[in-house]
């Protein structure tokens, strides 16, 4: 078990009764993430075109400095990363879809590296995991919400 004071790795792994292509759908629409989670108040896209490699977004929440995150990973339908940069601290978080018996499971995580790692996790740690558990938790009712 890890420390809450070494811990730099947060994440969260949910079950979504939905397939891959609908949790992308959601997943991949950043811009509309407050819809469904609170843990996001705005997200402005600083580009055009689909959300893909290299897409840069600024990202408000609650208790939280804007952040400017661009993707540096990305497979279509299957996951992103994107990477947030500050003075002594990059902010790495994964998003990740995985086929299972009766739709999906998606990993999501945030990772702190760097000189100012260590105490801004520690001052973040509970926020860090409450905002996680929302954005799994409103995924996973958003794409298993029936569509008529």
């Amino acid at each position: 078990m890890v420390s809450v004071k070494a811990k730099r790795l947060y994440s969260i792994t949910v079950d979504i009764a939905a397939p891959q292509e609908r949790i992308w759908e959601v997943m991949s629409d950043v811009e509309h993430w407050h819809t469904w989670t609170p843990s996001v108040r705005k997200i402005r896209r600083l580009d055009r075109g689909p959300f893909t490699l290299d897409s840069k977004v600024l990202i408000y929440q609650p208790k939280l400095p804007p952040a400017l995150w661009k993707a540096t990973a990305f497979e279509e339908g299957r996951s992103f990363t994107w990477i947030s940069r500050g003075p002594g601290i990059r902010v790495t978080a994964h998003h990740t879809i995985e086929p299972i018996t009766g739709g999906s499971r998606v990993m999501l995580s945030v990772q702190y590296e760097g000189i100012l790692a260590g105490m801004v996790s520690r001052l973040t740690a509970s926020i860090n995991d409450r905002y996680l558990g929302y954005e799994a938790e409103g995924l996973k009712k958003k794409c298993e919400e029936k569509h008529s």
